[in-house]
């Protein structure tokens, strides 16, 4: 009889243990999961950024330019080759595309703004859309400002 007692409470404890350890699986998982989202949810975007300066170190602006959304067979009515090359050409701030660096990228709701900065200059921001990912130049360096009234 005396062995009877000795295993009483041995379950309780291996159930508990397995409780603690499915939970802690499933907060490691949790944040293994969130830190993958926040690393790779631009990764889309930055990555047709950076296809776009490879294509103007390569000095291919016409496939450069497409990734703007342009092509011969349907040019930008407001941004045509003429002015693309203007901003992004041999003659242009922007010509030495080695001197280049994402500095921050800002996703938003409908795509991602980045600062990219050339040398000692001001820094650009180009928008990425996440639907086409077409290039552009951000309008605001930040997603959703807050702009003034009219009037006020």
């Amino acid at each position: 009889m005396s062995g009877f007692l000795e295993t009483y409470g041995a379950g309780e404890e291996k159930r508990l243990r397995r409780i603690k350890r499915a939970v802690l699986a499933g907060v490691v998982l949790l944040a293994a999961g969130l830190a993958l989202y926040f690393t790779f949810r631009n990764y889309r975007e930055v990555r047709q950024a950076k296809l776009f300066f490879e294509l103007l170190e390569r000095k291919d602006y016409q496939a450069a330019y497409a990734l703007w959304g342009c092509t011969p067979e349907s040019p930008c009515r407001d941004y045509t080759m003429e002015k693309f090359l203007e901003d992004w050409g041999p003659g242009s701030a922007h010509s030495n595309v080695a001197s280049r660096k994402i500095v921050k990228t800002r996703g938003c709701a409908g795509g991602v703004i980045l600062e990219i900065q050339f040398g000692s200059s001001e820094p650009d921001y180009l928008w990425v859309d996440r639907e086409n990912r077409n290039l552009g130049f951000a309008p605001w360096p930040v997603c959703n400002p807050v702009l003034p009234r009219q009037g006020q």
